[in-house]
């Protein structure tokens, strides 16, 4: 009895390894999703961001001015990346989120220093994320004040020992009260409609093949465009009622300001959709079953939520994980919302992002036309 117990249940184990290989799809999910979070969790989320990008507004050059931007940048927190000549510019490259801070030091700083009287140094933020710029803005003060005694030949240890020679004013832009929810809720927008949108339409295919319905589906006389423009645009009625629950509890429940212009959002929400649901589609027509095509869009959800800025500050994390960021759509969507409800941005400024987000429609409907199959085999 206890021999033909194991070898039945050998042959149970056998049967189940060999369909364990076929599923290759649940097979690569076992495997690839943990290697996939322990990468993103050890390697590419920081919450403590380090070399922000900044811009440095200096009219004057005289040598404490250049002692304190070296220090800021050895402290890593700070990575001056421009120097713009006008006001205009400087304000445009905060607009866009090029940079996330503006060092505006006056072209009297190094006389007053030298005069004995108090220099100020003025730090333009970009607060729409809290937790981005806590950290660079509280490490300001000291970083600065130290340079600038260091420069002056005396020791840092006397700033204890005498008033401060330096004053540092911080400008929170966008959210000076550091609410966490004006920064959350415009993202939620983005990732409520990736996670409704991809799983609802990466069954639309396999659905059809598991009810035995696929048949009748080939047999109309209509070509992979036309099938796939009635699997995906119902989808979007569903996205409309989102986008109006979400805007509506933004603004009612948690009094996220809204102060740009509502049909560029309305625009960069239909274009964000539209690039989704496409993207459902094309994993419906590599998977073979509901479950398969649910693992996809699960194992796309994770990555594109952690390293699109959703979560985590997106210029804390390492240069490769920013680029690999840049191949998500969620990521040039988080950036157009947010800059147009915090910011109030306008085309020129959101443009570029724009622009990258439309990309995605036709590069997915291209990989969902040429997977798609006229035939069961």
């Amino acid at each position: 009895m206890i021999r033909l117990f194991f070898l039945r249940l050998g042959a149970m184990l056998a049967k189940e390894f060999v369909q364990m290989r076929r599923d290759r799809v649940t097979f690569a999910m076992m495997l690839g999703m943990p290697i996939l979070m322990l990468i993103l969790f050890g390697y590419a989320i920081n919450t403590d961001p380090k070399r922000l990008d900044a811009a440095l507004v200096a009219t004057g050059q005289d040598h404490y001015s250049r002692a304190i931007v070296s220090a800021l940048e050895v402290s890593n927190y700070y990575r001056f990346v421009a120097r713009p000549t006008t006001d205009a510019q400087a304000e445009e490259m905060i607009q866009r989120g090029d940079v996330s801070f503006l060092a505006i030091i006056p072209s009297d700083f190094g006389a007053r220093v030298d005069r004995g009287e108090q220099p100020q140094i003025l730090i333009e933020a970009d607060a729409t994320d809290p937790s981005a710029a806590s950290g660079a803005i509280g490490a300001l003060g000291d970083i600065a004040q130290r340079a600038l005694l260091r420069e002056q030949g005396l020791e840092p240890q006397a700033a204890e020992a005498q008033p401060s020679q330096l004053s540092i004013v911080v400008h929170k832009r966008y959210n000076p009260d550091g609410i966490s929810q004006y920064f959350i809720v415009p993202g939620l927008l983005g990732a409520v409609l990736q996670m409704t949108m991809v799983m609802m339409t990466s069954i639309a295919l396999t659905r059809e093949i598991e009810r035995g319905t696929m048949e009748n589906l080939l047999a109309m006389p209509a070509n992979g465009l036309e099938i796939m423009l009635g699997k995906v645009l119902p989808y979007f009625f569903v996205g409309a009622v989102q986008v109006a629950v979400i805007l509506a509890a933004a603004r009612g429940l948690f009094h996220v300001p809204f102060v740009g212009n509502l049909a560029l959002l309305l625009a960069g929400v239909l274009v964000f959709v539209l690039a989704l649901v496409i993207l459902g589609y094309t994993f419906s027509t590599f998977a073979r079953s509901q479950m398969q095509a649910m693992q996809l869009a699960f194992f796309f959800f994770l990555p594109s939520l952690l390293l699109s800025g959703f979560m985590f500050p997106f210029h804390g994390m390492p240069t490769w994980a920013q680029d690999v960021g840049q191949f998500f759509p969620l990521t040039h969507f988080l950036r157009v919302v947010r800059a147009v409800m915090l910011k109030g941005a306008n085309w020129n400024e959101i443009g570029r992002e724009f622009l990258l987000l439309t990309l995605f429609i036709p590069a997915y409907a291209v990989a969902a036309l040429l997977r798609f199959r006229r035939t069961l085999d």
